[in-house]
């Protein structure tokens, strides 16, 4: 077995596309028109599907936003360098809710941005996973 993707609902996937390979640096892998079903699926991640996990971009024609829960965490990322990492997302528009820094009970440093949507993704220290 093998972990191959997480979907998440977007209410612009022409802005959420444009956040994850602009300003998080992901490549889009997939797209796929369904308007029988009025949806469109986007896949996007750093490497090939056949290998890496990837995120599924979920458009439902029509739905603009959509309430996002208290169940849902948020998405992780490793980088090689948090810092750098934030700045390069705030100089690319992204949005940073939790400046980079160590953890409030350990040293693990992380960071947090929000995508256009609203959904958390931190981003890890490249040394604390790994």
């Amino acid at each position: 077995m093998r972990f191959l993707h997480t979907m998440i609902r977007v209410g612009d996937l022409e802005r959420s596309l444009r956040f994850y390979t602009e300003v998080l640096g992901m490549k889009l892998l997939r797209q796929m028109d369904f308007p029988e079903g009025k949806f469109t699926l986007a896949f996007v991640g750093y490497g090939d599907e056949s290998r890496d996990t990837v995120l599924e971009l979920t458009y439902n024609y029509g739905v603009e936003k959509y309430e996002l829960g208290n169940a849902f965490g948020h998405i992780a990322i490793g980088v090689e360098n948090v810092y750098q990492s934030v700045e390069k997302i705030r100089a690319a528009g992204g949005k940073v809710v939790r400046e980079a820094g160590p953890m409030m009970h350990g040293n693990t440093v992380i960071a947090f941005v929000e995508d256009p949507d609203g959904y958390k993704i931190e981003l890890l220290d490249a040394a604390s996973f790994g």
